[in-house]
């Protein structure tokens, strides 16, 4: 392997020179949403919550990422700042954030610890789906008042007693993307749901206390089939008869949110087990397309993360290390210029993004949403590249948070539902073709 980054002068003192835990940093890193300024009274009182949880999450974040194990004690703290029911509703005791405050609130999680917030944004999913949205689509009048019931009884075992909902959604084929029925089948029995299948890169295996489970509603005669129509969300307890958690945890990056498989083998649910009733998933998923974006606030956190520990370092300010300055250097200084721009880029998509959430956005607004959730994932990893060459080095070492930054970063463009290439395969259909426009086939 090549030498470390020697090329300063000052750089071969570095290794001699004695560290400085107690000096104080002068910098002051960017809020994670910019101009203060814009946000509500509740988004600078939630993000603030997040923010001073933050230091503990990023103190623990190297040994969760070494060990592979989940932080159990993040939960904790989020549990006692009430930030699990951020998205429950204020009737049911929650704090009632909506989609724009919760992303932001994400991303400044994201900033300290990429695990906590990636597996935090599965447990707030099951509150987003069955809350806010659900309350904006349409159902009958029993339908309706049959899911203020069972939601009650859902979000009072997070508010009231701290439980952690996970939302295993990947199974290795095309359902995840949107493009075919769940492989995992409810049938209907008296009293409630049988459920068969299995979900793999399932974040909080193990760790949560229900798993909402995406799920195709099986239909009398079509025995193990059904149509993407009947997708059914169903919360499944971590006892379950049937439940198994298997597999290996031992990839890249994203270490602590421990995604294991899942196996399900007949396992009962009550009716009440309903997240949302028959049906009304799949009118969900295709009327409030942001919620498939809501990976990206991470990764958001991330890119911030990366350019804050880049200044920190060139000005000698990171706690613990040498007082050795790089910042003099006009190549450092362009790198953090071109960094800083693309950070800015980054943000004001995202926070355009997150202010345009709704049910049924028009054509612009979905494209920008996959013009955004496809930039933020690329430009976190590219900021957290351009941190590494910048840095040099000790940018390698694993006592310093960088190479986990890069290897967390480059875990978000794999992910479903919209991986990259996925977000330009659709984005490039959007931008050329109209509703029912087609072509002849090009052989």
């Amino acid at each position: 392997m090549p030498s470390p980054d020697t090329s300063t002068a000052t750089a071969a003192a570095a290794s001699t020179a004695t560290p400085r835990p107690d000096t104080p940093s002068r910098y002051v890193p960017s809020h994670i949403a910019g101009n203060v300024q814009a946000l509500t009274a509740q988004q600078r009182e939630l993000i603030g919550r997040a923010a001073e949880l933050g230091p503990a999450f990023a103190a623990r974040a190297a040994r969760h990422d070494r060990e592979a194990t989940f932080p159990f004690e993040n939960y904790g703290d989020l549990r006692r700042a009430g930030l699990l029911g951020i998205c429950v509703p204020k009737a049911y005791g929650g704090l009632g954030a909506d989609f724009t405050t919760y992303v932001m609130v994400a991303a400044e999680i994201g900033r300290w610890c990429g695990s906590t917030a990636l597996s935090f944004n599965m447990h707030v999913s099951s509150c987003m789906w069955s809350g806010f949205i659900a309350d904006a689509l349409e159902m009958s009048a029993e339908d309706r008042a049959e899911h203020e019931r069972i939601r009650a009884l859902h979000y009072r075992r997070i508010v009231d007693e701290g439980q952690v909902y996970a939302q295993p959604f990947s199974e290795g084929g095309a359902a995840a993307a949107g493009a075919a029925p769940w492989g995992t089948i409810a049938r209907k029995v008296d009293g409630g749901y049988v459920i068969a299948g299995k979900k793999i890169f399932a974040s909080l295996a193990g760790a949560a206390d229900w798993y909402g489970v995406l799920c195709t509603l099986e239909r009398p005669g079509h025995e193990g089939r059904g149509t993407r129509r009947d997708s059914m969300y169903l919360a499944v307890p971590a006892g379950a008869m049937g439940l198994e958690i298997y597999g290996e945890w031992d990839p890249l990056g994203m270490r602590g949110t421990v995604s294991r498989n899942l196996a399900f083998k007949d396992v009962f649910v009550p009716d009440d087990a309903r997240l949302m009733p028959e049906g009304l998933y799949f009118q969900a998923a295709t009327r409030f397309p942001h919620m498939f974006a809501t990976l990206s606030p991470t990764y958001m956190g991330i890119a911030q993360a990366a350019y804050d520990f880049t200044v920190q370092y060139l000005r000698a300010e990171v706690p613990g290390m040498p007082p050795v300055k790089r910042r003099m250097y006009p190549t450092k200084q362009i790198a953090v210029a071109e960094m800083r721009v693309k950070l800015e880029a980054t943000r004001a998509l995202f926070l355009q993004n997150a202010r345009d959430a709704r049910v049924d956005p028009d054509k612009d607004t979905r494209m920008r949403l996959l013009a955004a959730h496809y930039t933020i994932m690329e430009n976190a990893n590219d900021l957290a590249r351009l941190a590494i060459r910048t840095c040099g080095g000790q940018s390698m070492l694993k006592s310093l948070p960088l190479e986990r930054l890069y290897r967390d970063s480059r875990c978000g463009s794999l992910m479903l539902p919209w991986t990259a290439e996925l977000c330009l395969d659709r984005l490039g259909r959007e931008c050329l073709y109209e509703a029912g426009e087609s072509d002849e086939q090009i052989e």
